[in-house]
């Protein structure tokens, strides 16, 4: 082999040599099954939501979408895995009021940000908690609540399903805008709280549709307002904390997907685009309306990242006011 066919034969070969990288590289996304990592147990309204919008995306994408569960730490374990992930999109995490605001104020060390280690995709739903009395308590609107507690100093309490969660800080939301100091019962779950109001033990309670609607339908409960912005198809009487006097106490819990900093912005928006498609099909409505969620549309990218920050400034306030602490 002369020196001038070797000259003509190397960029023949570094070209074969980078073949199966190119192709590799300029695979469309996505090319293979993608994990949705969902940092909570399985078997809960959560894990069924997720699972329901994971086969809708897959159907879109044309591509496997599986939710692996990772719980722990209030959702940080799970969470702190997917933000280590490679930024490509085949990583999802399924983000909430509590893992990417809440729990940066609630616990002294968490091993991630959620805006420098995450890029927004889409926001997916909002549950609001609701206002629920013991139906014997004299009190049968916010106002007269509020006019109660004033008249009567520590002597109106509130049960949650324990400190530091959603419930738990609705109500500290609201105290603090209504001025008004409420005793808090934290409780190990909502339904030994649930029990104590039904029992008159507990005045009042900030809790999920889910959990307060058969005792609202029933009777049982008095259903004073709403924390969400909307009134609930639920429960189209009951009026919103807004409607009845106190617009700073509007809160609702929230969901949405996130991937790692650094993905291609091309593949974000995809999988933007495919989550809104999913959020307006009939049967993932179906699976998350009858717990009382809202399908958040259109807030996607940039202004679910804006969305984020600023639930990151409201709740870690609430957190330092009512001086909780998980660690």
């Amino acid at each position: 082999m002369n020196r001038s066919f070797r000259v003509r034969l190397r960029p023949l070969l570094a070209t074969l040599a980078l073949a199966p990288a190119l192709s590799f590289a300029q695979d469309k996304f996505p090319s293979r099954p993608i994990t949705w990592i969902v940092p909570f147990t399985p078997g809960g309204i959560t894990d069924t939501a997720s699972r329901t919008i994971a086969k809708k995306m897959s159907e879109t994408l044309k591509q496997s979408v599986v939710v692996e569960n990772r719980p722990g730490a209030g959702g940080m374990v799970g969470t702190e895995v997917a933000a280590r992930a490679p930024a490509d999109g085949y990583t999802w995490i399924y983000g909430t009021q509590g893992t990417m605001a809440a729990n940066l104020a609630l616990y002294s060390k968490v091993r991630y940000d959620p805006l420098k280690d995450f890029a927004p995709v889409h926001a997916l739903s909002e549950t609001s908690t609701i206002m629920v009395v013991n139906a014997s308590r004299p009190y049968k609107t916010v106002k007269e609540l509020v006019e109660y507690a004033k008249q009567h100093p520590g002597k109106v309490n509130f049960g949650s399903a324990g400190a530091g969660t959603g419930t738990h800080l609705s109500a500290e939301l609201f105290q603090a805008s209504a001025g008004i100091k409420l005793t808090h019962i934290p409780y190990k779950g909502s339904s030994p709280a649930i029990n104590d109001l039904l029992g008159g033990t507990v005045d009042v309670m900030f809790d999920y549709p889910s959990i307060v609607l058969p005792f609202i339908q029933s009777g049982k409960l008095r259903a004073l307002a709403t924390t969400g912005k909307d009134r609930l198809e639920l429960l189209p009487n009951v009026p919103t904390i807004a409607e009845s006097g106190f617009a700073m106490a509007q809160a609702s819990s929230w969901s949405g997907i996130l991937v790692p900093a650094g993905t291609p912005p091309q593949t974000v928006a995809l999988i933007s685009k495919a989550t809104e498609e999913a959020l307006r099909d009939p049967e993932v409505r179906k699976s998350i309306e009858p717990y009382g969620s809202m399908p958040m549309y259109g807030l996607s990218e940039a202004k679910f990242g804006s969305f984020i920050q600023a639930e990151i400034v409201k709740w870690g306030d609430v957190v330092k006011k009512s001086g909780a602490k998980l660690d």
